[in-house]
């Protein structure tokens, strides 16, 4: 029985089902790709951007055909799922129109005289292993910049995600991309491994789990091979203060609530100083109580199920343990009395380092809130975590807030503002969070040789 299938979160039920690649047709994908490889890296920067560009366009004209797939396959509301594609064809035109300069050779100046610059080559096949969260955007902060650096790109997506893999390598085609440039394939996991271990992929970028991100660092580092790992993340939302408290709570709930709350960078610790407590929390957990899960293709809809019947059991058992071990339930913690992996929008506060909730990541409809006695505290609580993903701080005072943004260790920290993503910032973590950026500047970096290239001065 195949893993690569669609299961509808929505129903529970399984709709269509793909086979897994043969061990010849893995073998098949990497010569492929390195061949496409050997031609890709020389060709034109401006018609690296021109197909891109492309890519950008047939994300916004296939939009709704794009939207349903994930709608269907992870349980994506359509309208959340719209925006996702909005922001991809954001990421593919940054680097279609940025892409050329940030490829640019920089010079340098040698103390020794002579003159010497840097340029950035491909390096080669690179391996893309990505999840069901963000099905579209997480695959574009790899292939955007890579692709516009000339490398070429082997993807292996998540197994619930088939027909929206399958559409990204359509699109690729249709924008005039070589065939072979980019190639979804649906391996197994050993078949991954090996595919790791081969000589002819160059690097390796995985989105995912610290179980995932661990096991495939392991695989890479045996055979020297570059890896950037985007993985888990407990992200603080710290609250110093409010003049506008509706305001503030309403940005809570969209940060955590997002998706489902299905996101790495998502709030998953409110940390509120001092006598706001009782007032924010009050008014967060009437607000997450208020949510209307259902049918993720209905737009009357607050939020969807969670991606898979596994993972709303999964956060339950979280739940459950927090409670029986005397964390209070303000909200929520029971599953919704329809088909499908709902689970209530649920708030819990109380909780300590006995718990799991305080340890894990909630990846689902569940905030913790914490209550400390000043800002000092809030930032050794926030860095309590093993994970360093992101972090938002609120506060009235700008200047404060970013006193505190600048002692929270994460990659990311957004100030009076949820967490998001944009195609022009670096995005990434540090700790168990992960190692390297996407996005921005920083992620077309990650996979070139920054080859040296030196003359001296004629003698």
């Amino acid at each position: 029985m195949s893993e690569y299938k669609v299961v509808n979160p929505a129903t529970n039920e399984t709709e269509r089902e793909f086979a897994t690649a043969t061990d010849a047709e893995v073998q098949q994908v990497l010569e492929r790709s390195a061949r496409a490889f050997r031609s890709w890296r020389t060709s034109a920067k401006d018609e690296r951007s021109k197909v891109l560009l492309r890519v950008a366009e047939l994300y916004k004209e296939r939009i709704d055909a794009l939207a349903a797939l994930i709608t269907r396959e992870m349980g994506k509301p359509t309208r959340e799922a719209k925006g996702e594609i909005g922001l991809v064809a954001s990421i593919y035109r940054y680097y279609a129109d940025q892409g050329p300069a940030l490829l640019a050779d920089t010079p340098l100046s040698p103390r020794a005289g002579g003159k010497a610059l840097v340029r950035k080559d491909p390096i080669g096949p690179l391996l893309g292993i990505m999840p069901w969260n963000f099905p579209y955007y997480q695959v574009a902060r790899l292939a955007a910049p890579n692709l516009m650096a000339g490398n070429t790109i082997i993807l292996k997506h998540a197994p619930q995600c088939p027909e929206s893999a399958l559409a990204m390598e359509q699109i690729f085609r249709d924008a005039g991309l070589p065939q072979d440039a980019y190639i979804n394939i649906f391996a197994s996991n050993a078949q991954v491994a090996d595919m790791i271990a081969d000589p002819r992929v160059a690097g390796v970028s995985v989105t995912g789990s610290e179980r995932a991100g661990a096991a495939v660092a392991e695989v890479a580092g045996r055979h020297l091979k570059k890896v950037v790992l985007e993985l888990g993340g407990s992200d603080p939302f710290i609250v110093l203060d409010s003049n506008d408290v509706a305001k503030t709570v309403k940005a809570a709930v969209a940060g955590r609530m997002g998706n489902a709350g299905q996101a790495c960078n998502a709030a998953k610790r409110i940390i509120v100083v001092g006598d706001l407590y009782d007032e924010f929390t009050g008014q967060f957990t009437a607000a997450m109580a208020a949510l209307h899960p259902g049918d993720p293709a209905d737009p009357a809809s607050d939020l969807g199920p969670l991606s898979s019947e596994a993972a709303a059991e999964r956060l339950m058992d979280q739940i459950g343990d927090a409670v029986d071990k005397g964390a209070t339930l303000r909200t929520g913690g029971k599953r919704v009395d329809r088909p499908g992996a709902f689970v209530e929008p649920t708030v819990l506060t109380d909780v300590t380092p006995q718990m799991r909730a305080y340890h894990e990541e909630l990846f689902g409809p569940a905030a913790v809130i914490y209550r400390v006695a000043d800002a000092s505290a809030a930032v050794e609580l926030a860095n309590s975590s093993p994970f360093g993903l992101g972090g938002v701080v609120y506060s009235a005072d700008p200047g404060r807030a970013q006193e505190i943004a600048d002692l929270l260790e994460t990659g990311m920290v957004w100030i009076n503002s949820p967490q998001g993503s944009m195609a022009d910032l670096p995005f990434g973590g540090t700790k168990r969070s992960g190692v390297g950026r996407e996005l921005g500047p920083y992620g077309i970096d990650e996979f070139v040789n920054k080859k040296l290239i030196y003359v001296p001065d004629p003698r």
